[in-house]
């Protein structure tokens, strides 16, 4: 299956899920991600400011935000940048994603786990986004720990990954925790 089915179908698959259901989701993988050793371990993690289809964050961030030190991404032309996470410093940015404002950035050298969303996952890590490349470019090099975050049925068989594509070490889903590279998660 291609990119473009798999985006089709994940869409449609999100359409029917109702308001208890995405809160169940959300609910219980991150609750997923707090329990692992590595996310105890991580002072420093950029997360993604959840749009509606995707499970939400919003409810992970407020409930850590006075005990680690979130980040999120802003789009800045082709690529991300990464800044501090403050409620009090959203706007809506591009592709009606919250994003944060001001100059100070970080680097993806100073972070040391990335949540990162995407369209769907398979068993080795490999993502399909939303088809413009944005994390592939930031991740390339960093050596943060990647965890992918998705609803189960996210989970695909096969993902055709091309050169360019960066795979995440883990991927949590409602059922669990998949390892796809030799890092240690917990």
């Amino acid at each position: 299956m291609n990119k473009e089915d798999i985006r089709l179908r994940i869409r449609t698959r999100k359409s029917l899920l109702d308001d208890n259901e995405r809160r169940a989701a959300a609910q219980a993988v991150f609750d997923l991600l707090e329990r692992t050793a590595a996310f105890m371990m991580s002072d420093r993690i950029l997360l993604y400011h959840s749009l509606p289809d995707e499970l939400s964050t919003v409810e992970f961030i407020d409930k850590w935000n006075n005990r680690k030190q979130f980040y999120l991404p802003r789009v800045n032309g082709l690529n991300l940048e990464i800044l501090p996470y403050a409620k009090s410093r959203l706007h809506l940015g591009a592709f009606n994603i919250e994003e944060p404002d001001g100059d100070d950035t970080t680097s993806i050298d100073q972070i040391d786990m990335v949540v990162v969303p995407a369209v769907a996952y398979d068993r080795r890590g490999n993502r399909v986004g939303r088809g413009k490349g944005y994390y592939d470019r930031l991740l390339n090099d960093t050596r943060a720990i990647k965890v992918g975050v998705a609803y189960d049925f996210q989970l695909v068989d096969e993902i055709d990954a091309e050169t360019h594509d960066v795979a995440v070490d883990y991927v949590i889903t409602e059922r669990g925790i998949i390892r796809t590279s030799r890092r240690r998660l917990r």
